[in-house]
C-alpha cells in the first residue's frame, strides 16, 4: 500500500476519489470489501451471545462520516467501512495503520526502519478502547477499525515491502512491482502484485460499480466455500492466544517473503502454478483472520 444539481459532500467526495484511483494506479487497499466482508462473516457466526450484543449495540451508533457509516450498520458491511473513509483528508491519519512494511532484501540493500505507526499498534491501540473506555463513540470507531484491520493484517502484502538497490525504501506492499492481467475486453493491462492479492487472485467477490459493495449473499456462500475448506483446526492458528498481533504480522510477513514474490515476474503476467498457490494463500489467510477475529471479540466480551 502506498503511504499514501446539488450534490452532497459524500458524493463530492467520492467523485474525487474514483478520479485519483484512476490516476494513480498504484493506489490498493487491504482485501477488497469481498475479502473483509468474507472474513467478518466468517468471525460473526463465531460470537458469542454477550459479543454479538455488544456489537450490535456500538455498530448502531452514530459516527462520523455518517454518509459512510449508514451503509455499515451490519458486521458485515462495516468490515470495509476503513476503506470506504479514504476520500476524507480528516481521516488521513488513519491511512498508515492498515499496514506494516517490514522489509526484506534480496540484494544485500540496507533494510528501512519500520514505521512506528502500523496496523500492530493500531490493533493494540483498538482493542485497549473497547477493555477500557467509556466513550461509546469511540468504541464505536474502535469496532470498526478492529473489525478490517484483522483482514488488513493477514494479508501477506500489508506486512511485506521487498528492498532493493533499485527500491532502497521497499515496493510498498507489491504496489510498485508490476504485473500484467487480462482486462474485460480481452487485452491485456497493466496492473500490481498488491492488488491482485487484495482481490485473491481474482477470485473474492468483486466491488460493483462506483465501489458496490458485493451483495451479503455471494458473501455468504464463498465465505462458506473458504471456511470448509480450511477448518480452524490447525494448532497454529492459536486461537487461545487472541491479542498476538505481532505474531500475525510476522506469519503474513514470511508468507510474503517466501511465497508471495516466488514464481512471478515483474512486468509479465502470473502463470497458472502461481495463480493456485497464492488462491489458496489468500483463502487460508481470510478464513484464520475470520477465526481470530472472533477469538478476540469473545475474549473481550466473554460470557
Amino acid at each position: 500500500m502506498n503511504k499514501r444539481q446539488h450534490r452532497s459532500p459524500f458524493k463530492s467526495a467520492l467523485s474525487i476519489f474514483i478520479i485519483c484511483l484512476i490516476l494513480s494506479p498504484s493506489t490498493s487497499f487491504g482485501w477488497g470489501a469481498g475479502g473483509h466482508m468474507m472474513t467478518a462473516n466468517i468471525a460473526f457466526r463465531r460470537l458469542n451471545p454477550k459479543a454479538k450484543a455488544k456489537v450490535a449495540e456500538l455498530l448502531a451508533i452514530k459516527i462520523n462520516p455518517a454518509g459512510v457509516t449508514v451503509k455499515s450498520k451490519d458486521f458485515v458491511n462495516a468490515a470495509h467501512w476503513a476503506d470506504d473513509l479514504r476520500p476524507f483528508t480528516e481521516f488521513d491519519s488513519f491511512k498508515p495503520l492498515h499496514f506494516i512494511d517490514k522489509p526484506f532484501s534480496t540484494d544485500g540493500t540496507t533494510l528501512p526502519v519500520i514505521e512506528a505507526d502500523n496496523i500492530v499498534k493500531a490493533l493494540e491501540d483498538d482493542v485497549n478502547i473497547l477493555k477500557t473506555s467509556d466513550d461509546k463513540k469511540a468504541q464505536a470507531q474502535a469496532l470498526r477499525f478492529i473489525i478490517h484491520f484483522v483482514g488488513d493484517i493477514h494479508q501477506p502484502l500489508h506486512c511485506t515491502t521487498r528492498v532493493s538497490h533499485a527500491l532502497p525504501g521497499g515496493d510498498h506492499g507489491g504496489n510498485l512491482f508490476k504485473i500484467m492481467l487480462m482486462g474485460a475486453d480481452g487485452k491485456f493491462k497493466e496492473s500490481n502484485l498488491h492488488s491482485y492479492w487484495d482481490g485473491g487472485i481474482r477470485n473474492f467477490p468483486p466491488t460493483g460499480p462506483n465501489f458496490t459493495p458485493p451483495s451479503l449473499k455471494s458473501v455468504a456462500l464463498a465465505a462458506n466455500r473458504i471456511r470448509a475448506a480450511n477448518p480452524d483446526t490447525d494448532p497454529d492458528l492459536k486461537l487461545d492466544d487472541p491479542f498476538n498481533f505481532n505474531a500475525w504480522a510476522d506469519e503474513s510477513f514470511q508468507i510474503g517473503q517466501t511465497d508471495v514474490y516466488k514464481g512471478v515476474l515483474s512486468g509479465r503476467r502470473p502463470r497458472a502454478a502461481y495463480n493456485a498457490r497464492a488462491l489458496r494463500i489468500t483463502q487460508k489467510r481470510v478464513a484464520w483472520g475470520g477465526y481470530r477475529l472472533a477469538a478476540l471479540l469473545n475474549s473481550i466480551w466473554p460470557e
